[in-house]
């Protein structure tokens, strides 16, 4: 069984998991699977509250793809949604990615 079957046999006992669902779409990039991957990014960023680090993950796999101007509304996104939960650090981390895309 792969990494991606094993998180997806745990996601079926409990489909709501934040973690594994970042987990997924992580292995579904690292497979080559962009498509996929930037959807359940795109999941993770739409939840209640949105979780944080799936802008930036998002953002660098499109930056990395060469679609560094898709990737700039996403963080400037993730950086609102990380300054509204006090989560300073992602902010600065993706305001410096920002910065640095062409």
């Amino acid at each position: 069984m792969t990494r991606r079957e094993k998180i997806e046999a745990m996601l079926a006992s409990d489909p709501g998991d934040t973690f594994l669902r970042y987990s997924l779409a992580m292995e579904l990039d690292k497979e080559g699977n962009h498509e996929a991957s930037l959807a359940k990014f795109a999941d993770l960023t739409r939840d209640d509250p949105p979780y944080v680090p799936a802008f930036f993950m998002a953002a660098q796999q499109l930056t990395r793809l060469g679609h560094a101007d898709e990737a700039r509304p996403i963080l400037q996104a993730g950086i609102a949604a990380a300054a509204a939960q006090h989560d300073s650090h992602a902010a600065r981390e993706m305001s410096e990615f920002l910065a640095s895309l062409p």
